[in-house]
């Protein structure tokens, strides 16, 4: 039995999936400490509308042409404060400021948008999310805030947990509860800027609302909510992406799907601890037994056809899945650096194209094009290691007709284009052409 199943190998052989499962799980832990707060002081929506107050910021950063994180972090964090600011005043409750804010922010968001780029697909992964969204020093970044936010949740726990169920006793107790509250605003904005990219703007506020909603059902103290939500978030969010990997569903929705799932299992629980005979501390820790369980199992299981896996996680052998093939080649072009180099095996049509006396070679694949046409997706195969963008044509190798389907398998390596930017091609080592027919027409 294998610890570490190949799905997971095939997996972290790409290095965008390693960022999100990175940033992820970070992300969906602090979210997770964070929700049972805001629930509590029925402010559970302000995820939603600070997240739609950081798509604003995308307008403003397109706009700018800078990082959208840049400017996102200090404009979300503002936010937050206004928001405390709001909601303390008699004349505008907390869920109307939410609404204010967030309406108002959406739209000036979409209008800056409409007159420079236009609605385009980096809009729709802000908005939607996307799991190629995490650049390197995003994760830096990331790592390096989720961390923040973590130590301070810790360190000042126990004014969190005084303001968060008698905020009017913990004043009198002499708790600056004002300071708190500006706390717990800006740990949420920094929490909702991180979790934006991967999770989308319009399904952020899940991470936060799901878990501790999740763990209420059966656990009922403050410190037990809080580690359950810890708990419940990082698994779901493990889980969703390794279904999104396996199914090629978008991730955010992939998580949010599984945080619904374990919501009705723990308010099925729930029902069933209503009865003495499963009253009592056994089931809540049976509870916490089976979800490690659960994760334990994901990670023992044994998948058929057992491959090679090379060098380990973030260097082994690159497997382009038929379902994922547009997301996996996508991830190799925009960071061809962190791939050149290793083995690489795709299945595609073969096409040859010449020019003059100048033949190119490449396994490619349909896919939706600009303005309704179809484009094309894959990479330049060749059996020349120094090769340099053309085959002469002399070298007696024969190559499999054009269209025809086969499966390449070879090192992912690169000749120099233009302005220094490697150009990839396939140094093949096997080419094989295969009777049976794949999907020549992808959309994942």
């Amino acid at each position: 039995m294998n610890i570490i199943p190949d799905v997971l190998i095939e997996m972290f052989s790409f290095t965008f999936l390693v960022r999100a499962f990175v940033v992820g799980l970070l992300v969906s832990l602090c979210a997770s400490l964070l929700g049972l707060t805001l629930v509590m002081k029925r402010y559970s929506m302000i995820g939603t509308g600070l997240s739609n107050v950081g798509f604003g910021t995308l307008g403003i950063s397109i706009a700018l042409n800078v990082a959208p994180l840049t400017v996102a972090i200090p404009v979300v964090i503002a936010a937050a404060i206004l928001l405390l600011r709001l909601s303390e005043s008699s004349k505008i409750k907390g869920d109307a400021a939410i609404a204010l804010i967030s309406t108002s922010s959406l739209a000036i968001g979409v209008i800056i948008i409409a007159l420079t780029t236009g609605i385009n697909m980096d809009v729709c992964n802000f908005m939607f999310g996307s799991i190629l969204a995490m650049s390197r020093n995003d994760v830096y970044l990331s790592v390096a805030l989720s961390i923040t936010v973590f130590i301070l949740f810790i360190f000042f726990y126990h004014k969190l947990f005084a303001i968060t169920f008698d905020e009017s006793f913990a004043k009198t107790g002499g708790v600056k509860t004002g300071a708190y509250n500006m706390l717990i605003a800006i740990l949420t904005a920094l929490t909702i800027v991180l979790g934006m990219r991967m999770m989308g703007a319009l399904l952020i506020s899940s991470l936060i609302i799901f878990p501790a909603l999740t763990s209420m059902r059966i656990f009922k103290t403050f410190k037990t909510v809080t580690i359950c939500s810890g708990v419940v978030a990082v698994i779901c969010f493990f889980i969703g992406i390794v279904i999104s990997y396996l199914y090629a569903t978008p991730a955010g929705a992939s998580v949010v799907m599984i945080n619904i799932f374990a919501f009705l299992l723990f308010w099925a629980i729930s029902a069933l601890t209503r009865n003495k005979i499963w009253r009592g501390k056994f089931m809540k820790k049976a509870v916490l037994a089976s979800m490690v369980f659960m994760l334990f199992f994901t990670g023992c299981g044994n998948r058929e056809n057992n491959r090679d896996t090379g060098r380990g996680f973030s260097s082994g052998p690159i497997e382009v899945r038929e379902n994922m093939f547009i997301t996996q080649i996508n991830a190799i072009t925009l960071n061809p650096r962190e791939y050149i180099g290793r083995p690489i095996r795709l299945e595609g049509m073969f096409r040859h194209f010449q020019w003059e006396e100048n033949h190119t070679y490449f396994v490619i694949r349909n896919t939706p094009g600009c303005c309704g046409d179809e484009g094309e997706i894959g990479f330049r195969v060749s059996w020349n290691p120094d090769y340099s963008g053309f085959d002469d044509g002399s070298a007696g190798i024969t190559y499999p007709d054009r269209d025809e389907w086969v499966e390449v398998r070879g090192v992912l390596s690169s000749f120099e284009g233009f302005f220094g930017r490697p150009n990839l091609f396939i140094h093949l080592s096997e080419l094989n052409v295969l009777e049976t027919r794949g999907l020549s027409f992808v959309t994942r």
